[in-house]
């Protein structure tokens, strides 16, 4: 079982950026494959139901947080869980994830997601009803920037023609894209075009239910043979306690990557960090 670590930009590692380093590092040097950052640029205030946060809570900007890891790690994985795509402008988000796969010499797992926060949607003027499409298109766009020799795509009625992008990413497809969401049509986005599905919050039921949904869209929807086996990655519960036992519980199911979002009491001190980081490890073997 892979081990990545949730949160590097959130919190601590948002006020204090060199402490993220120094738990980067320390993950790093005990084994575990990666670190994720999380991303909301703003969140209601005051807190909705559907808040994942106080709002109060600091997030770092997921591309400088990871980019400031990647120039004091050398093998460690860095994973963005999710990008919310269509937050984003198509061409300046194809230039930000091949510049950090760039900097990170081909480190960078590129998660991406719809999103689900309205208030985050209203901030931006963005439509969240047609977000499905959006990400898509966006999708769309930066493939054809960073793989196709005269790229021509749509994104939402505009065509892109005529430009030219560089750097190429490192790999000739990109870096590999990771899926999340939890909807049929995410299932099949995954399905069709991702290297990997990423799901958070999730016990063994609910990543069992999740699994089940991603084989009915492989039932539904062809996969290119060049993307490989479609590997899974979770976020167990935060109550969740990260032990062999529940490792194996998870392999069972074909999760083959937990990204662990270390307990509250941690998450506030970069001494219990480093020694949960270690302990975990030594538990999962």
């Amino acid at each position: 079982m892979k081990l990545g670590l949730f949160g590097i930009n959130v919190g601590l590692f948002a006020n204090d950026p060199s402490a993220a380093v120094s738990v980067a590092q320390a993950a790093e040097r005990a084994g575990w494959d990666s670190v994720w950052t999380g991303e909301h640029f703003v969140l209601p205030d005051p807190a909705t139901p559907d808040s994942p946060a106080p709002p109060d809570t600091p997030f770092l900007d997921p591309w400088i947080a990871l980019t400031n890891i990647a120039g004091a790690t050398e093998t460690l994985l860095l994973g963005t869980g999710v990008t919310v795509v269509p937050l984003y402008e198509p061409v300046a988000l194809a230039k930000q994830v091949v510049s950090l796969d760039r900097v990170s010499k081909g480190r960078l797992l590129f998660g991406v997601g719809v999103g689900y926060l309205g208030a985050e949607f209203d901030a931006f003027g963005v439509s969240f009803a047609t977000r499905g499409k959006a990400t898509d298109d966006a999708l769309d766009v930066v493939h054809a920037l960073w793989c196709e020799a005269s790229p021509v795509a749509t994104y939402l009625g505009r065509t892109i023609r005529h430009v030219r992008a560089e750097p190429r990413p490192l790999r000739a497809d990109g870096p590999p894209l990771v899926v999340g969401g939890y909807a049929p049509a995410s299932y099949k986005r995954a399905v069709r075009r991702g290297h990997g599905w990423y799901g958070f919050d999730l016990d063994p039921a609910a990543a069992r239910r999740a699994i089940d949904g991603l084989r009915r869209a492989a039932a539904e929807v062809d996969r290119p043979t060049t993307l490989g086996p479609l590997e899974i990655s979770v976020t167990p519960p935060g109550r969740c306690e990260i032990n062999a036992a529940l490792v194996e519980e998870y392999r069972s199911l074909g999760v083959s990557r937990l990204v662990v979002h270390p307990p509250w009491r941690h998450v506030r001190n970069v001494g219990y960090l480093v020694d949960f980081i270690e302990a975990t490890a030594a538990e999962v073997g």
